[in-house]
Order: structure tokens, then sequence, then C-alpha cells
């Protein structure tokens, strides 16, 4: 295989996507998984319970960035 090749996307930028693993979240965010599970603890990141499984809406990560964007620039 050349070593250019297309590869197929990631699952965390699949469009269909409802919910990210605190995983996916982290990486969009690029972040550790432990700085996203603070986040998450403090109310800072959004987060939904599936099940017995922890899950961030797709709009979360993005919405939690325009508010440290916001929160700088008053600052």
């Amino acid at each position: 295989m050349d070593e250019h090749a297309t590869l197929a996307a990631p699952a965390d930028d699949d469009p269909t996507l409802v919910f990210l693993k605190v995983e996916e979240a982290a990486r969009r965010l690029r972040i550790g998984r432990t700085t996203c599970f603070a986040l998450i603890r403090t109310g800072e990141l959004e987060s939904v319970m599936v099940g017995g499984l922890r899950r961030v809406p797709v709009d979360a990560p993005a919405a939690y960035a325009a508010r440290l964007r916001t929160a700088q620039r008053a600052a």
C-alpha cells in the first residue's frame, strides 16, 4: 500500500454520530482523557449517561471551545 494513500476516516468524524465516547471528545479537543473527565465532572463539558455509558453530545466539544473563546475575549 502506498504510504500516501487515503485511509478511512476515524469513527469520530462520522457526520451521523449523535454522541461521542469520552476518548473521542478528548481527541477532538486535543486534551487527555483524564482532563476530559475532569471537565465533565465540573460540568464544563456536557455529557449524558446512556445505559451505563458516559457519552458526550457531538456538539458539546465545539460549544465548550466557543465558551472558552468568549471568556478569553472578555478578559
